[in-house]
């Protein structure tokens, strides 16, 4: 029954969540219409996610987030210090190509937009197998490096959680 009306309880939980962080105000009139958004959007589009992800470890989520929110702030130190003391002609600007162990469709697109989020880099192309991912680096004197930080920072992670 619970199903059939909330076929994704945790997005739900989310547009709750976000909806009232958009309207700015913890109101009655906001909670509802958020709780009104939470149950109608997940059931328009429920014929859209014709499986759910299954997530295999909760713990690993919050360890993931950690080390992103860790891996964000960190490279923005680092890219301000690129922009601000480096010149422009010794940066190693490179395109790299990450092999893919993850199969999971929300995986892949979890780490995409992880390295996209993470200042310096970004997600350029999935290749069409779904086995390699295309990353632009602002400053990558070692490809490998940079391949092996993604490896082991976030896919091993990705791993856990989804696989």
């Amino acid at each position: 029954m619970m199903k059939r009306y909330l076929p994704h309880p945790l997005l739900s939980l989310a547009l709750l969540v976000v909806w009232v962080l958009l309207a700015n105000e913890v109101s009655a009139g906001a909670v509802v219409f958020g709780a009104i958004l939470a149950v109608i959007i997940p059931l328009i589009t429920a014929s859209f996610w014709p499986a759910r992800p299954k997530i295999r470890n909760a713990y690993a989520i919050c360890e993931y987030g950690l080390v992103v929110l860790w891996d964000i702030l960190v490279a923005n130190v680092v890219v301000a210090g690129l922009i601000l003391f480096r010149k422009t002609e010794s940066l190693e600007t490179k395109c790299v190509v990450v092999p893919l162990e993850l199969t999971s469709p929300e995986a892949i697109t979890t780490l995409a937009g992880t390295i996209t989020m993470t200042p310096g880099t970004v997600t350029i192309d999935l290749s069409a197998d779904a086995k390699s991912l295309l990353v632009h680096c602002l400053h990558a004197p070692d490809a490998q490096g940079v391949i092996d930080e993604i490896k082991d920072r976030y896919e091993r992670r990705l791993k856990e959680i989804f696989e």
